[in-house]
This record gives structure tokens, sequence and C-alpha cells, in this order.
């Protein structure tokens, strides 16, 4: 397995310990830290601000001795390289007698570039200006015994398939960021060099600076600030490593430590994804006059080191698993309550069947008459038995809605059910015309009593559904406002839950628990004895890996080859590979061929970054040909 073909870089920030104005022994310490990450599948080393002579070095930048030791010692380390990029710091000494602030960029033995510091702050406990120019607007050759290379800040950097780009300490602090630039010139990836002192409260900042900067450019992005080696005469250092992708937090160390080092591995296609849909990012000015320095390589990333989340739609942790849920419900609400409104009703139908869908949907009701201070008998909990409909379900309506404080009306389907089938002329008792026409009459219901009560009828289905088409074209599938279709099955559940956990009475609490322990069922099929006969995952395959191939289908633009690798990664010890095959088949043949239902979805409120609203975030054509994906699928098994 190699992870580089799916867009996965290994890139590692290190805080070796520093000994000032020692640039031999600095560069010995970086080499060894670089060899070793080197063999550890690393794509790119960094290290801090200034790391071959220390960042504290004062007047002693401007001694010719560290100088030319810097530039000599520069030059054998690069040569020491191998394919990783490795990113050191040291002063440079330009012929036309500026000196600057720069960061190397070495490899397969070169000095591919150094990119010279922009912003030289010169306030507080920051002198740079004493001894340094700025690099903006810097362009031109150098050489370092025989090793020529050009010192610009406008240098992409080819790492893998991909490209690097280099911005110091000083530069993210910026009103304008040089990372903004690198970011819409073509760097996935942002190195920033960095030589940060510690003060109460700077590492929350730096870590916010970081993370919303890598989202304000759609990049990953690396730093790596100086240690506590460095001189403390006025100011300590804290040797903070960071690594952010699109806003989000991959890694970070601890603070005050001595030869510490983080390895995080970087996702450059879906980055690369994410530009593709940001007409903001797109449309960005961009500057002239990049260059792009070394040549396409291939690196090797036999396994990964990032976690891949089983279910990608739910957080992780606890507090941020109840900061979403009361955000998503708030949304459901607010969206019913304004559909209210706006239809001049009060009057809420909503048909329940005992499972979780139509669970949810009941508690969203209960929000939005809460929210409009209106009275209990504006929800109508309709319950319709039919042949499929088992003991279990129907009990669990009846201890819902009691335990709700809310009316049940039972209206049975099976007679009508059975007229309709006979005025047709149909007799199987076990095909999608038998199934169907139970859901149909269900929904015909619901709209006619919604008429009859000057009501709107209140949308049950889940996003997961709604991506496999497992609902009936203008039964289930339609209603006034879907509440739920925003919402991911492996999420209905987790909300279903922390609503028992820490809204509900304990009678509901029971109730809730009841529909949570069900089986997820269609109840369309003739119970036996009165039991569940017929199981949905069993039919379309389970919902968690459904929900696992729609978040990378749709959120992380992947390919079914890259799919179904996750896949792999993050359920190789739940199901084999064999079946992982099985449901991706199944989940594309049938996204693909039920989009004609999305494509006349009813209204509903998007919650997440993942929505199938033909009016919003996704639009195809009903007839898309999905056998070459298959195809592609057949090859890699």
């Amino acid at each position: 397995m190699n992870y580089t073909d799916h867009g996965y870089l290994r890139v590692a920030a290190v805080a070796p310990t520093i000994a000032l104005a020692n640039p031999a022994r600095n560069a010995q310490r970086i080499l060894t830290k670089y060899q070793l990450l080197s063999s550890s599948d690393c794509a790119v080393v960094l290290t801090p601000e200034l790391s071959l002579t220390g960042y504290s070095c004062e007047d002693l930048f401007l001694t010719a001795d560290l100088q030319r030791e810097s530039t000599q010692t520069l030059a054998g380390l690069a040569r020491e390289t191998s394919s990783t990029l490795l990113v050191v710091g040291a002063p440079l000494l330009l012929v036309d007698g500026r000196l600057v602030n720069a960061a190397f960029v070495l490899a397969n033995g070169q000095i591919l570039g150094a990119v010279p510091k922009c912003s030289n702050p010169n306030h507080a406990e920051f002198y740079e200006q004493r001894w340094f120019a700025s690099g903006a607007g810097i362009d031109v050759e150098h050489e370092i015994d025989e090793l020529p290379f050009r010192v610009s800040p406008k240098q992409l950097f080819r790492v893998g398939d991909t490209y690097c780009a280099v911005e110091i300490c000083e530069d993210l602090w910026a009103p304008q960021p040089p990372s903004a630039q690198h970011a819409l010139n073509g760097a996935t990836l942002i190195l920033n060099p960095s030589a940060s002192p510690e003060q109460v409260a700077k590492a929350e900042y730096r870590r916010d600076l970081v993370r919303m900067q890598s989202g304000a450019c759609i990049s990953a992005y690396l730093y790596a600030s100086s240690t506590v080696s460095e001189s403390s005469k006025d100011v300590v250092y804290g040797g903070h490593l960071l690594a952010a992708e699109n806003a989000v937090l991959l890694g970070e160390s601890d603070l005050f430590l001595n030869d510490t080092e983080l390895l995080v591995d970087i996702d450059w296609h879906r980055l690369r994804h994410e530009r593709a849909v940001s007409s903001t990012f797109r449309s960005g000015p961009r500057t002239d006059g990049y260059r792009i320095i070394g040549q396409p390589t291939r690196s090797l990333l036999k396994r990964l080191r990032r976690d891949i989340a089983r279910h990608p739609f739910v957080p992780g942790d606890a507090s941020t698993l109840e900061a979403r849920a009361k955000t998503i419900l708030k949304i459901q609400t607010q969206g019913l309550v304004k559909r209210l409104q706006s239809s001049a009703t009060n009057k809420m139908v909503i048909g329940l069947s005992g499972g979780l869908d139509s669970t949810l949907a009941l508690l969203v009701c209960m929000d939005a008459q809460l929210e409009l201070a209106w009275e209990s008998e504006t929800v109508l909990a309709v319950t319709m038995p039919g042949p499929g409909t088992s003991t279990h379900t129907r009990e669990s309506v009846a201890l819902l809605t009691e335990a709700a404080g809310l009316a049940l009306r039972e209206i049975p389907i099976s007679a009508a059910v059975e007229s309709h089938l006979s005025d047709i002329q149909h007799e199987a008792l076990d095909d999608v015309t038998y199934e169907n026409s139970q859901a149909r009459e269900r929904t015909q219901i619901l709209f006619d009593l919604a008429n009859k009560m000057n009501g709107i009828v209140v949308g049950t289905g889940d996003l997961s559904e709604l991506a496999l088409g497992w609902c009936t074209f203008n039964a289930d599938h339609m209603s006034s406002y879907n509440v739920n279709v925003g919402v991911p099955k492996t999420l209905v559940q987790y909300l279903t839950r922390w609503y028992a956990q820490h809204r509900a009475s304990d009678n509901l609490r029971r109730a809730l628990e009841r529909v949570l322990e069900t089986p997820i069922t269609p109840e369309l099929l003739p119970a036996t004895r009165g039991e569940i006969a017929q199981r949905t995952e069993e039919i379309v395959g389970p919902f968690e890996l459904h929900d696992f191939f729609l978040y990378h289908f749709l959120r992380t633009g992947a390919d079914v080859a890259k799919i179904r690798t996750l896949a792999n990664h993050a359920y190789n010890d739940a199901y084999e590979g064999k079946e992982i095959d099985r449901w991706l088949r199944v989940f594309i043949t049938r996204f693909h061929r039920q989009q004609f239902k999305r494509t006349t979805l009813p209204p509903g409120p998007k919650v997440g970054t993942v929505s199938l609203s033909p009016r919003g975030d996704w639009r195809m054509p009903d007839e898309a040909d999905w056998q070459q994906i298959l195809k592609g699928l057949d090859e890699i098994s």
C-alpha cells in the first residue's frame, strides 16, 4: 500500500536543541533528526527560524565569522540531503550588502532555494531590523560553495506531486501574510520556521492563528518554533510545534522541551478538492512572478499515521458532540418554525413508525412547539400500521407519544392497501409494488390530514437514506418540510441518544432508548408472528459504511480507490475487504441510479457540510453512468 497515491504526505516539524552561534554543531543535530525522519517516510522536515545559528545571536549576526561559518555549514548540510526536503534557517549576506533572515530549502544534495523573511519585527522584545533587511521584493540568483539557488519569497517547491512554500515567523502575523499568495499560486503546504517567545496565553493565540490561516488558505500548515535552548536573557522560547489542515488542528507538541518532533500525514488531494469547489478561492487575485523549483518526485508512504474516523459525521469527543447536537437541533427547529410561520399554519402532522428517523423528527416538532409557545395539540402524531408493522414498533410509538404528552392517532392501512392492489389487479405480496403501495398510502393520509387541519407534513427521511434512494418516490420521499434531510443516519442515532441523556424526562428517555435498540426497518413485508421481518442493513448494507462512503465521496472528493483504501484502514477490524467492496459497489450504484429522487427533493435545512439538496450543494444529471466507476473498482479489487 502506498498512501501517497491517494494524496497523503508525511511531514515533520522538529525543534532541536540549539548551540548558540555554533552552526556546525547545530547542523549535526539537525542532520541526525533529518536522517531518522527520512527513514520514517517523511517528505518534509521543518526546523525553526535561524536554526543553524540560533535566533538569539543578536549582533553576532553581523560578524563575518558567523556569516562565513553559516554558509559553509549550510553547503555541507545540503550535500547530505536525500529526496526529503529539509528546511533550515540561517543569515544570508547578499551581494548588494543586505543581510536577510532566510529559510533554505535543501534536497538531493542541493540548495533548492532561499526564502527571505519579509516582515522583520522591531517592537517590544524584537529588534530584527537592527540586523536584517526585509526580503519583500528580493528576487536574485545566489551561490554558496558552487551550489546555485534563487533568493525570493515567490517560490514553490515540489514535494511529491504537489507544492509547498515558506513564510517565516512574523510573516504570519502580518496583515497580508505571504502564505495567502503562496496558496493562490498552488502551494498546498505552508511551512513556517519561527522563533516565537512564550508569554501568558500566547500559545493559544498562536495555535488559533496557525489553524485559521490554514483554513483561509485551504492548505496544510506546518509550524516549528525555537526551543528553551535559545538565550533566556529577556524572553523564554517554548519550542511550539503545530500542524493544521484547512482549519483543523492535526497535531501539537508540548511546550518547554528540547529535541521535540511532530509528525503528521496531510491530505493534499482533499485540499485540492476543497479549492476546486470554492468559488472564493478560485477568484482570489494572484500575483505574478512565482517559480516552481525542483523535479516531480515519487515518495512512499507505506503506513498511515493519520486517524481516519469511522463515523466522520459524528464528533469524536463528548464536549464537541454536545455542542454539535445543540446546534443541529436548533437549526432543524428554527427551519421548521420559519416554515410554519410562512405557511400561516399552527399544525404539524408527522407519521411515526417507531424508528429512529421519525423519532428525531418528533423531537424537533416538540422543540418547535416550545419555541412558538403552542399547545401540545398542534402536533398531530399519526401511526399507520400495515401488514408489516411489528408489535414492537407499534408499542414504541405508543410509549413515545405518551411520554411526550402528545395525542396519538392510529389509522390502519391494510384494508386500503388491499383495496388499491385489487383495483390495479396486483396479487403479489412480496414485490416492490406491494411495498410501495403501503408507503404511498401512508403519505396520502398524512397530506390529506394536513389539508384538513390546515397544517404541514413534517418529513422524517434522513440524508443517508436519501443518498441511497432508500425511500419510495412520491411517498416517504415527499413532505411539506423535511427536518432530517441534512442529518446522516449515524448522526441521527447520536442525536437521539444525546437527547435521551440530556433533555428527556425519565419516561421519554426510556422510550427513546427502546427506539435506539430497535433494528432499522421499513416494515413493508408481512411481520412474522408480530416480529420485524425486514432489516434495512441486511438489504442495503451497514449505514456506518454508507455514511463513510458518502462523506469521502462528497466532502473530500475522494475517488473510489481512495474511499476503498480509507475504509479498509478505518474498519480493518470490523469488516473484511470483500464486504467493504460489496457495499461500496451498492453505494456507488444506488447513489447514481437514485438521483431522480433527489432532483425533486422537498425543502429542508442543511445542518452540516454535506448536503444533497438540488437547490444547493449537489447537482447531477439523473442519467449519469456509474459503470465506469465500478469498472475501476473491479480493477483494484
